[in-house]
């Protein structure tokens, strides 16, 4: 029986040392896991409702239950608290804590303002360079998208800087009209800092003007007889035209806002977010909060909207689909946090009311979507289970696999699946670091399992929490070793399955080997593919890994085996050439014109690369 007697009276032992003041408190298991995070105007007359309240929901009961310890920090003000609040909570990600999943930072065009020849590319992360950004775009596809459309029209380079510097003709960008070649100087500064101009004024919406602007300009160059430049500008226009007809202006006229709206259903919320810019969707994004079924919409609401800006820029105006309860300290609070006026407002009429209704539906879409989505996972598992005759009930797997070339750049990989698809965020590499493992798949897949699930066991920082089911690339032998590794360090219960291809290699004819049995699917069972998706993903991940790993290896050592080739030196060659295998096969003359590196050791560059 769940009992929040113990919670209570940790809480009262602590009251007489809280202060009256704001803050965030913290309440803990024993272990010191966080099982919760909460912010208060005032701190004691916060956490003495705990104690006076007789009728808890469930919820509360339950964290009680297992509260151990209780910490708090007190705050200037309920801002700050609130912010703080936020901070902790993506942080620590308390089980008892309404979680928004899936944050991460969303794609920005920048265009470059201190450089001579600008260049357009795509964003993330920190805005330390000078220039424009707009963004946010709802999906790295939309920001390309429109990157595309500015190529066409203003045809402006996004090639980087080394690659920009080093160019004796234009690229294939130029031959298909997507780059004027400033790399060349096929185009004039001046006249390509008004195409910059141009974009700019494009990306904010002022695409009409643009518009009035090429077509004097067309009419000038018929005028002139330039009729090369006039069919140039005729197709910038049509290409203009083309995309003022697809761009989804806005009918409720946004400016610069955010379109939230959420919907439950089944314990289950869809929050959908649309990013409006410059009179523009920039399109939406789908998050799936983790919170307690009982939990109301509008605080589902509330608390995702306080942990989704704690990270992001904040639009002058944000819309919602139904009030929430800290609207005025959150709207105070970021307003404080952008330095300017930002109004959260709830949309209840006219065209407004017509984007919210569009965003709650598909909310609703992307819920019954993922709700489907869920239940034939969960269909999955139970098949996997069946025919395999597992005793445990099937949640989460791992998937391992091992990549390496010759015995080189030897690199492990697992994966994990749940209920709801695929969960990056439990991806892990793993460089191999036994040297005798590299060039043994047996020794790889030891070390891979030893490290991963040793880390679980002693419970270390940043560990996984363990699988209902293990299953890797590989036949018998694979499967001997990796049963032996895990029952080593105690894990017996948790079920391995080892899948192998065909004698041919050929996929449905996999052979799966579990518990000294081997088994076999019959041709379209829907269980085999969902196994094969499994294996092929982390086959897939493993290859990625695999090939990062040796692009670093080799651009770092064709260049770092030779003597004398320092830090500074390297930089100079690799800035000059672009790349390590363009020093392969430069001629010793090349190697002489850059700077900082004298006859005598451009000698010993080419020589060692021909010799």
């Amino acid at each position: 029986m769940i009992s929040p007697e113990q919670g209570k009276e940790i809480i009262k032992k602590e009251l007489p040392l809280i202060p009256k003041l704001p803050g965030v408190y913290r309440m803990l298991k024993s272990n010191n896991e966080i099982l919760y995070v909460g912010k208060a105007k005032n701190l004691l007359n916060r956490l003495k409702s705990y104690v006076a309240e007789k009728n808890h929901i469930i919820r509360t009961e339950r964290m009680l239950s297992q509260t151990k310890k209780l910490e708090i920090t007190t705050t200037s003000n309920e801002s700050e608290a609130l912010l703080l609040e936020a901070n902790l909570i993506k942080k620590y990600k308390p089980k008892f804590n309404i979680l928004l999943r899936d944050d991460k930072s969303f794609p920005f065009i920048f265009i470059g303002d201190k450089d001579h020849w600008p260049q357009i590319k795509r964003h993330r992360g920190k805005k330390s360079k000078e220039g424009f950004y707009f963004g946010p775009f709802a999906s790295a596809g939309s920001a390309n998208w429109t990157i595309k459309m500015i190529q066409k029209i203003f045809q402006l380079r996004v090639c980087d800087d080394t690659v920009f510097k080093n160019r004796e003709r234009p690229c294939i960008l130029y031959q298909i009209k997507r780059c004027s070649g400033p790399c060349v100087d096929y185009i004039k500064k001046n006249e390509y800092r008004k195409t910059v101009e141009s974009a700019i004024e494009f990306v904010s919406g002022k695409s009409r003007k643009i518009q009035k602007n090429l077509s004097h300009q067309m009419e000038k160059a018929s005028e002139e007889l330039d009729f090369e430049k006039a069919a140039i500008l005729r197709d910038r226009i049509k290409s203009l035209n083309i995309i003022q007809s697809s761009q989804r202006i806005n009918e409720a006229n946004l400016i610069e806002a955010d379109v939230i709206a959420g919907y439950k259903e089944s314990g289950k919320t869809c929050i959908q977010v649309f990013f409006y810019r410059s009179k523009q969707n920039w399109g939406n994004q789908a998050f799936f909060p983790k919170h307690d079924p009982d939990e109301k919409l509008n605080d589902i609401i509330n608390s995702f909207i306080s942990q989704f800006y704690e990270n992001k820029s904040v639009p002058s105006s944000i819309i919602l689909s139904e009030d929430i309860k800290e609207r005025i300290l959150i709207e105070k609070t970021l307003s404080k946090k952008e330095n300017k006026q930002i109004n959260i407002s709830v949309a209840k009429k006219g065209s407004k009311l017509k984007v919210i209704n569009l965003a709650i539906k598909n909310a609703k879409d992307s819920l019954n979507r993922k709700i489907y989505e869920s239940q034939n996972n969960k269909d999955l598992f139970e098949s996997v289970a069946k025919k395999f005759d597992l005793e445990t009930n099937i949640n989460m797997v791992e998937v391992y696999d091992n990549s390496h070339m010759q015995g080189t750049n030897s690199v492990g990989a697992l994966i994990a699946f749940g209920e709801e698809g695929f969960i990056k965020k439990r991806y892990r590499k793993f460089n191999i670091k036994i040297k005798k493992n590299e060039q043994d798949d047996y020794g790889m897949m030891k070390e891979v399992l030893n490290r991963r699930f040793k880390r679980a066991v002693h419970e270390k920082d940043n560990f996984l929490s363990l699988p209902d089911l293990v299953l890797i690339d590989g036949g018998k032998g694979q499967y001997s070793v990796a049963r032996e590794t895990i029952n080593e360090l105690g894990l017996h219960d948790i079920p391995i399955i080892a899948i192998a291809k065909g004698k041919f290699r050929n996929s449905g004819n996999e052979t799966f080997f579990h518990n000294g049995k081997e088994f076999k699917f019959i041709k379209n069972d829907p269980t085999l593919f969902f196994l094969q998706r499994l294996r092929d993903e982390s086959h897939r991940f493993a290859i990625s890994a695999h090939r990062a790993k040796r692009k670093i290896g080799l651009s770092r050592s064709l260049l770092d085996q030779i003597d004398g080739i320092g830090l500074i030196r390297k930089r100079a060659l690799l800035n000059h050439f672009g790349s390590a295998r363009a020093v392969e096969s430069a001629s010793l003359d090349e190697i002489k014109s850059v700077d900082g590196v004298e006859e005598k050791v451009a000698k010993k560059i080419y020589n060692y690369f021909h010799e």
